[in-house]
């Protein structure tokens, strides 16, 4: 098939540092060739693919200086994506919702993953308009807000097995990896990590609307004995990060659409421990690859009981449900399904859920 994938331009695919999204997409794109069909990434310049790259804006916008608005370069996208429509069998939009006005006047059919969370104000009464626009969900607990809503099914994300590589010894610290927001809960896991007497090592990116949060609440705790912050890791210092930690800390505090550094931690043979909010227990399996928990007080006794896990286990978990040659085969059902070509029929929705 000849398969277009349409990425945010905030960061480069893959991303430089911080950027779930750009980087599923990469392993997306990846696997899609690797399957054999042709695939061209619409992203920012300095993205890096295999696929051929049609570059909508010269650099990651987060990078750019001055510092630009996202709608800006994210017009541009649009129309660039609908000149090229015609050379498409499908169009996989990974741009929230802005494009839609256009996929309904497309005669190429489009389908659109929703990374992000789902309950804003306003969001479910605006794509009210677009009853026929087929949809992704992340995980089946990210859907909850947005009910009325044309859902093809749920596909988890996955990762390249190669991508990280496994530490089967007991590491030495608890880590907590990804944004430091309220609800991602890094003053919970400091809570945690001193409750257990055990170093807690914090790898994050910090949003700039976020750094008051941080000076007020968070880094008079970091600055402690055992607490190290150590900002945004790149993807070859996140697999060490992430192998030599006894445990992922996952003190979530909102609903989570799906979680991916849970992924890239049982991929390293780490387990989590995390709060049962959003996509965790679609993703975590319990006493397996970790341990899924209603507080803090089930949080203290989950890191007590950590050795009771098989870090060879928490890896052929993820190998078993989390790859990325499983996600890319599982989109490529939704695209044949979208595109009319499974036994030369177009398929009900419900013959294809995943």
């Amino acid at each position: 098939m000849r398969i277009a994938q349409v990425a945010p331009l905030e960061e480069s695919v893959p991303p430089r540092l911080y950027g779930g999204t750009e980087r599923v997409i990469a392993w997306l794109t990846e696997e899609l060739i690797g399957l054999g069909h042709e695939v061209t990434l619409f992203a920012s310049g300095d993205s890096q693919t295999r696929a051929t790259l049609v570059p909508v804006w010269p650099r990651a916008v987060r990078f750019g200086r001055p510092r630009l608005n996202t709608i800006i370069a994210q017009t541009a996208l649009v129309e660039t994506v609908a000149r090229r429509a015609p050379d498409f069998d499908v169009i996989h939009w990974h741009t929230d919702w802005l494009h839609l006005p256009l996929c309904s006047r497309l005669k190429v059919p489009s389908v659109t993953t929703l990374h992000g969370r789902l309950d804003l104000p306003g969001l479910s009464e605006a794509l009210r308009h677009f009853p026929h626009a087929p949809f992704i969900s992340i995980s089946h607990s990210q859907r909850a807000p947005l009910g009325n809503v044309n859902w093809l099914g749920t596909v988890y994300h996955g990762l390249p097995p190669d991508s990280l590589q496994a530490c089967f010894e007991p590491g030495s610290y608890l880590a907590f990896l990804g944004r430091l927001t309220p609800e991602k809960g890094p003053e919970t896991a400091i809570r945690l990590a001193r409750f257990a007497g055990m170093p807690l090592r914090i790898a994050a990116k910090l949003p700039h609307s976020e750094r008051r949060y941080f000076e007020e609440r968070v880094l008079p705790l970091i600055e402690s004995d055992g607490i190290q912050f150590i900002g945004e890791i790149n993807g070859r210092n996140k697999e060490r990060f992430l192998a030599e930690a006894a445990a992922l800390l996952f003190p979530i505090k909102w609903p989570e659409p799906f979680g991916l550094v849970m992924i890239e931690a049982m991929a390293c043979g780490t387990p989590v421990i995390a709060f049962r909010r959003g996509s965790v227990p679609e993703v975590i399996e319990e006493g397996v690859t970790g341990f899924i928990v209603e507080n803090e007080k089930e949080a203290r006794r989950a890191i007590r009981r950590l050795p009771e896990l098989d870090r060879r286990g928490v890896r052929s978990g993820f190998e078993q449900r989390f790859s990325a040659r499983r996600m890319a085969e599982d989109y490529v059902r939704y695209y044949r399904m979208l595109n009319g070509c499974v036994s030369g029929n177009r398929l009900r929705t419900d013959e294809v859920m995943i």
